[in-house]
């Protein structure tokens, strides 16, 4: 199905592309005048031309080797678009190996990450051709030789480093904690590089932030982290040739005016490039890569007013958008339609028996009603596939995009009889 975009829609906030609010819009008015009802709970949209021009200005600089992480947003069409603007592809697992594999993609432009590499897992991927790993473990990396040896092979391996900072900070990726993201210098130190011939240990690789809206704090940790990184290369008597600085860069969620300065990222790890010595600096971005294509749509259900409190109950909650009760985040949030109204608060609950399906407390126009729709912005990361859609049985949200003004959709909603046996 395609639809085609005429309409100028200047009444919108910031985080709501035109395109993307015309397109809404005229759907709503075709699907009235062709007396359309359609079957969906929710859905994803997705403006592949404002994310085809986002990757360009990040692709316009010579200091880092940019991945992408495919856990942030694993559709077909968005990979796509990521292999066309030249970024490589970061996975953690067999599936998001196959799903980049099938985009086309050569398995030379693959890393491959994750905590959890069996190894059976890792003599796999070789199989299929990566040969570009980030190793967490002891027991990783002599899997690795080992498989490689077997294979006549010789991967590019990366060593996982944990440190810790005496902020005490906490994350969603660890922080300050100590979690299964590889493992510290003093436990590193036990190996040899010699002790494994079939590997080119060449890089280590450090990511332990997640969101980070702050230019300042964000080179304040790099830069924490090269003194310890060099000592361990020293110590290892290994060649530091690649550094991977993970991802971590944010996008402002709650609309504080908290956003990053690319130009200026730059720059600073210009600088870190610099200090460290090495030859390639590599992050694997995520959400910072795709987010502010992506957007959610669902309908309210319900209004009421609790304890005075104006409630709005939503076709669709956490089964599709898992990450505000996870944290306490919310969603950008606006009507589909145009509102002249004041703007009121509304507590807004998706439809799961449990009160961890609330989406946030955001402003909405006082006029809000049974029926309307409501567009939920900046998640075109951890969306989708970072939802909890199974339980209570409610229906898989559709996926669409939007490219050279025409709405297509990927993936039609489905019934939990889809996968329920």
């Amino acid at each position: 199905m395609t639809e085609t975009l005429n309409t100028n829609i200047s009444s919108k906030p910031d985080w709501l592309s035109t395109a993307i609010q015309t397109a809404l819009i005229e759907r709503n008015e075709a699907d009235v005048q062709n007396s359309v009802t359609r079957d969906e709970d929710g859905f994803y949209l997705y403006d592949l031309d404002q994310l085809e021009l986002h990757l360009s200005s990040l692709m316009q600089q010579d200091v880092i080797k940019l991945w992408f992480a495919v856990k942030a947003n694993p559709l077909s069409r968005v990979l796509k678009t990521l292999a066309q603007q030249g970024f490589n592809f970061d996975v953690a697992s067999q599936g998001e190996l196959s799903q980049v594999l099938s985009q086309g993609v050569s398995a030379e432009r693959i890393l491959n990450t994750g905590p959890a590499k069996s190894k059976q897992q890792l003599k796999a991927f070789l199989t299929q051709g990566v040969r570009t790993f980030v190793v967490e473990s002891l027991n990783q990396l002599q899997w690795l030789n080992q498989a490689a040896s077997e294979l006549s092979c010789q991967p590019q391996v990366l060593l996982r480093v944990q440190l810790q900072w005496q902020e005490g900070e906490k994350n969603p990726l660890g922080g300050n904690e100590v979690t299964a993201f590889g493992l510290s210098c003093q436990e590193w130190q036990a190996i040899k590089v010699t002790d494994f011939p079939t590997l080119k240990i060449n890089g280590l690789h450090i990511f332990q932030w997640g969101n980070m809206l702050s230019n300042e704090r964000m080179y304040d940790l790099w830069s924490q982290m090269i003194d310890p990184l060099l000592t361990l290369a020293e110590n290892l008597a290994m060649k530091l040739e690649v550094l991977d600085l993970g991802g971590g860069l944010g996008v402002d969620y709650l609309q504080n005016g908290q956003s990053l300065s690319w130009p200026t990222i730059i720059a600073d790890l210009a600088k870190i490039k610099a200090r460290a010595g090495v030859s390639e600096l590599w992050l694997e971005l995520g959400r910072y890569a795709v987010a502010e294509m992506g957007y959610y749509v669902t309908s309210v259900v319900d209004r009421k007013n609790n304890f005075e409190q104006q409630q709005l109950v939503l076709s669709g909650g956490i089964n599709h958008l898992l990450r505000p009760a996870i944290t306490e985040q919310p969603f950008p949030v606006t009507l589909v339609r145009e509102s002249v109204e004041e703007p009121c608060y509304f507590d807004l609950h998706g439809p799961l028996c449990t009160s961890l399906d609330k989406l946030g407390t955001l402003l909405l126009a006082s006029d809000v009603e049974v029926g309307d729709q409501l567009v939920f912005g900046l998640a075109g990361a951890y969306g989708f596939t970072e939802s909890m859609p199974f339980f209570l049985c409610h229906q898989i949200a559709a996926e669409y995009v939007l490219e050279q003004g025409k709405v297509e959709q990927v993936r039609a909603a489905e019934p939990a009889t889809w996968y329920l046996r």
